[in-house]
């Protein structure tokens, strides 16, 4: 018998090294949880640290000052290859190193063990909490300064383990249900080609086992996404049903059931956070900062203020945990500032999600399928998106530091006109054979269409 309860073998090639590393991280869970603390270090390090540090000057660099080193580890690294990894490895970065989840499930260990109550299993959650979390960021400046990040960061992973204490345990009931970014991550897992695969024939023949310890709160017997799954490995090799695998990046979106006029909120909400999160906050999020429109917006509101002597508009509310305001820096946001961003973020998720949002209404039903399961398709566009979102951070810190990448803009667009391609195509093969077969890659390259230009005129023209 193995160390993980029966004589699992898995099977020969490629894929036994895969299972073998499944049950590896099964039998080693002592070296994961040492990981996890020195993550949690690590966290505190980058991100509580330089909140207690002055804030660094012009002549200081990434190599030279710990809070520039930091933000460039942190925004510019860390999270976007977080997201990469999400779309290639699955959600590794939630099981073995994300020191949220670590303090989540230890503290339910001690906690009051409360069964998860209804209204916190809302399926909305997600999609709220991440646009809190993005608007809220990009009105204190997190990416710029280490109070507002430690701010937002410390007072999620204050929350994740406030949650920990309350339910669950050693459970992940955070991450199930509140995470800002667990449906972000659970959206781009599907596509990932490494997960765990459950035989069900092969559980339901073994005989009765050890049950299943899943930090994440998931019937491992009838998993069939890679969403929810943390890939922690725990569930490895139990009947010998369960072992890590390669599949198609496809494969998941592919075999979607068709919920129908039945689309319920598992569906929907997954769905709007894809086109109204994703593709349409964050957009905004990422690119304010650089649209001539909203400063031309801003001008006009400011000259109509004035005219009304509306001057309290214009003053600062002194706040950096609530607006940007860093006088000695000459970075300080109005009241007007504030409410300019707010609605151009707004404006920005209503124009562009709303469009994607019609496309794919429009397209489901001349194709004869669900507009949230055609949404499904553009996950690797949404995706792509994100990413390149990320690593405008990236190359602006590395600006900052006199290195130039002209190459950057070129390769970020060409990525994501592949990602769009590709979700055109997972449409096609989504969309019923015969009748309006046509109408589902040609809506979802509409949707995508909109965000692509938006891209485009930051890269090329702004």
């Amino acid at each position: 018998m193995s160390a993980c309860g029966s004589a699992y073998r898995p099977a020969a090639g490629a894929g036994d090294r895969l299972a073998r590393l499944g049950l590896w991280l099964r039998r080693h869970r002592g070296s994961i949880l040492a990981l996890q603390w020195a993550v949690v270090l690590f966290y505190v390090v980058v991100v509580a640290w330089p909140a207690f540090l002055p804030l660094p000057g012009e002549d200081d660099h990434i190599l030279d000052n710990l809070t520039r080193f930091a933000q460039f580890l942190f925004w510019g690294i860390w999270w976007p290859f977080v997201i990469l990894s999400m779309m290639t490895l699955g959600r590794v970065w939630c099981g073995l190193f994300c020191p949220e989840g670590a303090l989540t499930e230890w503290s339910s260990k001690f906690g009051l063990g409360r069964p998860v109550p209804r209204w916190l299993k809302w399926a909305g959650w997600p999609f709220l909490a991440f646009v809190l979390t993005t608007v809220f960021g990009q009105m204190t400046s997190v990416y710029e300064y280490p109070k507002p990040a430690l701010l937002v960061l410390g007072g999620s992973t204050l929350a994740a383990i406030a949650v920990g204490l309350l339910y669950g345990k050693n459970k992940r009931v955070w991450c199930r249900h509140l995470c800002p970014v667990s449906g972000v991550f659970g959206l781009l897992a599907r596509i990932a080609p490494l997960h765990f695969a459950v035989d069900r024939a092969a559980w339901d023949a073994a005989e009765s086992g050890a049950p299943v310890r899943c930090a994440p709160l998931i019937d491992i017997r009838r998993m069939q996404s890679a969403a929810a799954c943390h890939m922690c490995g725990q569930c490895a090799g139990q009947r010998d049903a369960v072992q890590l695998a390669l599949r198609s990046p496809e494969r998941e979106i592919l075999r979607l059931p068709d919920a129908g006029p039945k689309a319920g909120p598992q569906d929907r909400w997954p769905a709007r956070l894809l086109a109204f999160g994703m593709l349409g906050v964050a957009l905004g999020a990422f690119q304010w900062s650089a649209s001539p429109w909203f400063v031309a917006a801003k001008q006009r509101a400011a000259e109509w203020l004035i005219e009304r002597e509306l001057w309290w508009a214009l003053d600062t509310p002194g706040q950096w945990w609530l607006f940007t305001h860093y006088p000695e820096l000459n970075d300080a946001f109005t009241w007007l500032d504030g409410g300019m961003l707010l609605a151009y973020i707004g404006a920005t998720a209503l124009a562009v999600g709303g469009w994607i949002w019609l496309c794919l209404r429009l397209a489901a039903a001349l194709a004869g399928t669900h507009w949230t399961r055609l949404a499904m398709a553009l996950i690797p566009f949404a995706g792509a998106s994100v990413f390149v979102g990320l690593s405008l951070l990236t190359t602006g810190q590395l600006f900052g530091e006199g290195i130039v990448l002209a190459w950057a803009a070129p390769a970020r667009l060409t990525l994501l006109a592949l990602a769009g391609l590709w979700s055109a195509s997972l449409a096609w093969r989504l969309a019923a054979a015969g009748g309006r077969r046509w109408a589902a890659p040609i809506g979802v390259a509409l949707a995508a269409a909109l965000p692509l230009w938006a891209w485009y005129q930051q890269f090329f023209v702004w």
